[in-house]
């Protein structure tokens, strides 16, 4: 089995962290993955994206033209990957930035029912537990809960890998944002 992700937002929503967060999740529990980040030079406030694959087999390119699972946190990444995702594919929105209609001439309506959408108030749930900075780690707790791709316990070790010594105080802050996200 092979599944590509593509991750994309606006530079300091964390979307590098969470397809990092995927990739060593997913490589703690034995599966081969890829992880192949793009950014705009402004970082903060310009576009992010990157992609995840993961296999049970090699993983002959990380190029990902057509994902299996999109994750978007903003309209302008809606708008650009949305045409990507493959038919049969699930689209994973932040609700409390993109309404159900989408974005301006770009609607989520999908009348011929080529993807399956679920929105997370990930933006809206990081603000209630004290900062939205945490609105990745909910969306990554949707993202495990819906997909049953890997469980917290392997979540958490590679939270706990990936966030530098400096940070580890706001580790027990992540990790609640993630089970509010999985428990959504």
């Amino acid at each position: 089995m092979e599944k590509s992700i593509i991750i994309a937002g606006s530079g300091g929503q964390g979307i590098l962290l969470f397809g990092r967060l995927i990739a060593h999740t997913l490589m703690i529990q034995g599966r081969n993955v890829t992880y192949f980040p793009s950014y705009g030079a402004e970082i903060r406030g310009g576009t992010a994206n990157c992609s995840v694959i993961l296999s049970d087999d090699l993983i002959g390119s990380p190029a990902v033209m057509n994902p299996d699972i999109l994750i978007v946190f903003n309209c302008q990444s809606l708008e650009r990957f949305l045409p990507r995702l493959k038919k049969g594919g699930i689209l994973f929105y932040d609700s409390s930035l993109i309404s159900d209609n989408g974005c301006g001439r770009l609607s989520m309506v999908n009348e011929t029912s080529d993807f399956h959408s679920v929105g997370v108030e990930a933006s809206g749930k990081a603000a209630e537990l004290g900062s939205i900075k945490y609105a990745n780690m909910v969306m990554f707790g949707a993202f495990l809960e819906k997909t049953r791709i890997s469980d917290l316990s392997r979540a958490e070790k590679a939270l706990r890998a990936l966030i530098p010594e400096r940070h580890a105080v706001l580790i027990p802050e992540n990790l609640k944002a993630i089970k509010v996200g999985y428990e959504l």
